[in-house]
């Protein structure tokens, strides 16, 4: 609503312009055209509008736009976001399997540690599979703290630098053994015939060597070449241009297959019958 100290000067300018306002209106309006031409001939009395304040005041109007204060509601997400779920997803001494994330965080607030990697947003994940451990380390950085996992409930971080860390398989530090030589009960002797294996009782035996039930004896690979070459014995090359032998190669290969096919038809057939 328009104040009582504005609407005066306003009625003023009414009515000074209002008079020519309504004949410049007259002259473009077709109706009025109408009107006189019908009020000259018929003889109608002449009506006059009276002109409307609102229509006059029209062009001096003005829009009012929304306040600041309407407007909170499309700017509050803006102020007030969701929460990004920062912080610690696992406690120290909690056991992390491969890629199971420890720390989310802007910036590298935390560094990773032994067995951990960090993401491109700043997460803390574990690499290995153990338990969690949230440790300084005055040797590598004097102010960084660190994340790490520990492959046993009671290890500690950090390590020493020189001692060994293992980091693939979940392998435990023992100490190593020595190896005890095992006495087999298969000897091997070297003669004209070749190289016989067989058991220590049984070497010296007339009928040869005797292997334990479930074994079968073999020469050597080196062995069996070296007798063909010393009988004169050699594989042929393989001719890429003999077609006569690729074509018996494929023949083989055929029949071959016809008989695996036939064999299993033959097993369903079995397995139907029943």
């Amino acid at each position: 609503m328009l104040q009582p100290r504005i609407l005066a000067p306003l009625r003023a300018l009414e009515r000074a312009f209002a008079p020519s306002i309504r004949s410049s209106q007259s002259l473009y309006q077709p109706q009025s055209l109408i009107s006189r031409t019908l009020s000259a001939n018929l003889a109608i009395p002449k009506t006059t509008p009276t002109p409307s304040l609102s229509r006059t005041l029209l062009p001096f109007s003005q829009v009012r736009y929304a306040s600041h204060a309407s407007q909170g509601t499309a700017n509050r997400h803006s102020r007030d976001p969701a929460g990004k779920r920062l912080g610690a997803k696992r406690s120290g001494g909690e056991y992390v399997v491969p890629g199971c994330i420890i720390f989310k965080q802007r910036g590298s607030k935390w560094f990773p540690g032994e067995n951990c990697a960090m993401g491109r947003d700043h997460t803390i994940y574990a690499t290995q599979a153990g338990y969690v451990r949230y440790y300084l380390d005055p040797e590598r950085h004097t102010e960084r703290r660190y994340i790490g996992v520990v492959f046993e409930k009671e290890g500690t971080l950090p390590v020493p630098r020189n001692a060994p860390s293992r980091r693939k398989l979940n392998m435990v530090s023992v100490p190593r053994l020595v190896p005890v030589a095992q006495q087999s009960d298969m000897v091997a002797s070297i003669d004209e015939n070749g190289v016989q294996v067989g058991s220590v009782a049984a070497v010296d035996a007339e009928s040869g060597p005797q292997l334990r039930p479930g074994y079968m004896y073999r020469e050597a690979n080196w062995v069996i070449g070296r007798a063909a070459e010393k009988a004169g014995v050699f594989a042929e090359s393989y001719d890429r241009g003999n077609r006569w032998l690729a074509w018996r190669k494929r023949q083989a290969r055929a029949e071959r297959a016809a008989q695996m096919k036939s064999l299993k038809g033959k097993k369903k057939a079995g397995k139907k019958a029943k």
